[in-house]
């Protein structure tokens, strides 16, 4: 059964709340190793932080007896990977070699060359840190927002009763997914490439007959898949005419392995278990295989345009979009819009990733959350967006909610708007508007944080990775007000000492 914590220390154990930060640090390692320190410091965030990861991370586990690593060293270790925006083989050496951080995590002695101190092997960092999901983080990404609003009240002085006033900004930006760039002709060399990998990976468990030349198949893929690229990127003398030849020739051998495929799935044993997955993975390519025989045929051959909804961007990650938001450049990102609302104080306080949705679509749906999430203690002071998220439904819908929204029509604005309200009024939207642009200034620092592209697979390790960096960013911004207030507790022994 997984503990909360180690709490039998070593004689010379250093305990997680007498770890000495830097605070004069301008890396954002000490700001994060600040914030969770307070976590374990704090009695009320402490207990509600261990019990959303117990409730979690211990019902995906079997009851064996075995201890496995504490809730504790799990979450450290993932906020740590998002937040200095690095792989596993980094966090590894880091939790294994950084004295600060293996005091924060509990495991650090004052013996730092003690071969008998705790290592952490890599697969189990990465078996440990992957049980968190999407919903476990929001809601400590929650706990860690309101502990940060409680600690600017006691600054301000504002009475145990009166409510926190919070003024929101929300934007919307792209996080990419890890995929190359896509063309019919590279998709269609990936679906045979990847089917000829499950066949090599089924020749392992029984005899194949029709495939003792799978590493000429490789060889004849790629050599078409070369030319046809080669052409169609050099272009030159009689361009079309020699793009046409040497497309149906990387078509013939598509065909040629869609046939072969066939009659192979119709042969296997399926009594073997293992088979049977790996079936599962074949048909998977040979669809995609299909599917970009017939794009490749019509876009090239047929000179038709395709349809944007027809189109696939990665064969391994179907999930993806393609998104153009009229950047410098033309550019086009491949992943997913992803909308962050910020308050006052710079904590992300609410977070969506988009799937086939608009900006548009979105404010309503922001509302409903932050009216659940901040339903007792908070009033909604005010809400700005930009003119992507406007419409009439929207703005009638925040209008009755929150005491003052800004929210921009699309195109020029109408003189009946601009002669609305009084003087005070549009000071104060011109103000809110001016201050909109800091949730730009949020979005990179999370994008340095690690959300800027996404490594994990699949549209919920996409949710995921994404929502393990937004409590990274605001537990490093916790940390930052906790150094700032000087709350460190070695800082807080040295002031009574003086």
């Amino acid at each position: 059964m997984r503990k909360w914590f180690e709490s039998d220390l070593p004689l010379d154990g250093i305990s997680i709340e007498s770890v000495e930060l830097d605070a004069k640090s301008r890396h954002q390692l000490p700001k994060l190793l600040a914030g969770l320190q307070y976590i374990f410091i704090t009695p009320s965030l402490h207990e509600a932080v261990f019990h959303i990861l117990e409730s979690s991370v211990c019902s995906k586990t079997n009851k064996t007896g075995r201890k496995g690593m504490s809730l504790w060293e799990l979450f450290v270790m993932g906020v740590l990977r998002l937040n200095l925006d690095m792989d596993y083989d980094t966090l590894r050496d880091i939790v294994n070699n950084h004295n600060s951080v293996r005091g924060i995590l509990g495991v650090q002695t004052r013996n730092v060359f003690d071969e008998k101190a705790k290592h952490y092997p890599l697969q189990t960092i990465k078996d440990n840190v992957s049980l968190l999901d999407e919903q476990t983080l929001n809601a400590i990404s929650l706990e860690v927002v309101k502990a940060g609003h409680e600690l600017k009240k006691k600054e301000s002085d504002l009475g145990a009763a009166e409510p926190i006033s919070l003024k929101l900004k929300t934007d919307s930006y792209a996080v990419e997914s890890n995929i190359h760039f896509p063309t019919d002709i590279n998709l269609l060399y990936d679906s045979g490439r990847k089917c000829l990998d499950m066949i090599l990976k089924l020749s392992k468990e029984e005899k194949l007959e029709h495939w003792r030349k799978v590493r000429a198949w490789y060889k004849q893929l790629k050599k078409r898949y070369r030319k046809v690229s080669n052409i169609h990127r050099k272009k030159g003398a009689n361009y079309k005419e020699r793009l046409e030849v040497a497309t149906k020739k990387y078509l013939k051998t598509g065909r040629d392995m869609e046939k072969k495929l066939a009659t192979t799935l119709l042969e296997l044993d399926y009594s073997n278990l293992q088979v049977l997955k790996i079936r599962e993975s074949l048909l998977y390519y040979k669809l995609m295989l299909v599917k970009h025989i017939d794009l490749v045929e019509r876009r090239i051959i047929k000179g038709e345009k395709i349809p944007h909804s027809e189109k696939i961007f990665s064969i391994f990650e179907p999930h993806v979009e393609w998104i153009k938001k009229g950047k410098a450049g033309n550019k086009v990102e491949l992943g997913h819009n992803t909308v962050l609302t910020t308050d006052q104080h710079h904590f992300i306080l609410d977070h969506e990733v988009m799937v086939k949705e608009s900006d548009s679509q979105q404010p309503i749906k922001i509302l409903n959350r932050l009216q659940e999430k901040f339903a007792t203690g908070y009033t909604l002071e005010s809400i700005s967006f930009d003119r992507g998220f406007y419409s009439k439904l929207s703005v009638d819908a925040l209008s009755k909610a929150v005491t003052k929204l800004v929210m921009p029509s699309k195109g020029r604005p109408k003189k009946e708007a601009k002669d609305q309200g009084t003087e005070v009024q549009k000071q104060l939207t011109r103000k809110l508007m001016n201050k909109h642009s800091a949730v730009e200034s949020n979005i990179n620092e999370l994008e340095h944080s690690g959300v800027n592209k996404v490594p994990d697979k699949g549209i919920k390790g996409f949710k995921k990775y994404v929502a393990m960096g937004v409590l990274a960013y605001n537990l490093k911004r916790l940390g930052k007000m906790i150094i700032d207030q000087k709350l460190l507790p070695t800082q807080v022994a040295l002031n009574k000492a003086a």
